[in-house]
């Protein structure tokens, strides 16, 4: 069997999730570029590049966004005219409509794909083939550790430091659970869309001092029967904020660009 060239990669960032997939990519990684403007010790400068444009001249085949939602905003749209995939883990920029309707038509236009990573949620590709047999409703809640929430809406409305007990902090939609909480709610925004859109998806927000983990909950009910998914993830050694599964579930979408065989 013939085998398949690894995809040349570019990366958008040089926070914690960039790094945990250049560490599960391996040495042996086609790793060509590395958005970041600012240098940064045990960043390789032979890498390193300060514009889009410049990531681009690297000749990428695929490019990883793994910078938060201003970093899609940004490069997105720029990156799909110019023909390549585009991969990217903070799905919950995409809650605004006119910046999700924009890098469609980048996509159309540049002939390219948008590849949206499933992150930290196990499930989603059972409520993504749900979603054809018809979904009734959706719901997620996410659960972190209360200082997990720090630097975020949540601090306003509890005191994080002193919690004692389990608090929701927000009930609603996906799409203003994505907006409120950019750095916190890529999950919420997956599971929208994956599933019944943003306006539909129910979403809790759980501050817990309890647990050490990220804990995220899927329930959705159709057709095709009624399904729960719970996983308790370990937080990002680099970023409490989002768990250590996201990077891989990027690393897993590039290795299947590679593979004779794909699941």
């Amino acid at each position: 069997m013939a085998s398949i060239a690894p995809p040349r990669i570019g990366l958008i960032g040089d926070g914690g999730i960039s790094r945990a997939v250049r560490e599960a990519l391996g040495a042996g990684s086609s790793i060509v570029g590395i958005l970041a403007r600012c240098p940064r010790e045990g960043l390789d400068e032979d890498l390193r590049v300060e514009s889009v444009a410049g990531l681009l001249a690297r000749r990428p085949d695929v490019i990883v966004e793994c910078a938060g939602h201003e970093a899609v905003r940004a490069y997105g749209a720029d990156v799909l005219r110019a023909g390549l995939t585009l991969m990217i883990v903070s799905t919950g920029a995409l809650a605004d409509p006119t910046l999700a309707d924009e890098l469609a038509r980048a996509a159309e236009e540049g002939g390219a794909q948008l590849v949206l990573a499933s992150g930290a949620m196990a499930g989603i590709e059972g409520l993504a083939a749900a979603r054809l047999g018809g979904l009734e409703r959706v719901r997620y809640v996410g659960r972190k550790p209360a200082l997990a929430w720090r630097g975020t809406p949540a601090q306003d409305v509890l005191d994080l430091a002193t919690l004692t007990e389990p608090t929701v902090f927000y009930r609603g939609d996906a799409r203003e659970a994505a907006l409120q909480y950019p750095k916190n709610s890529n999950v919420a925004a997956t599971v929208a869309l994956a599933g019944v859109g943003f306006d539909r998806t129910e979403v809790e927000l759980v501050a817990d001092p309890t647990i050490t983990t990220n804990v995220h909950e899927l329930s959705f009910d159709g057709a095709d029967g009624s399904f729960v998914v719970r996983i308790a993830g370990a937080p990002s050694a680099a970023n409490p904020k989002t768990s250590a599964l996201t990077a891989h579930s990027i690393v897993r979408l590039l290795h299947g660009m590679a593979a004779p065989i794909v699941i």
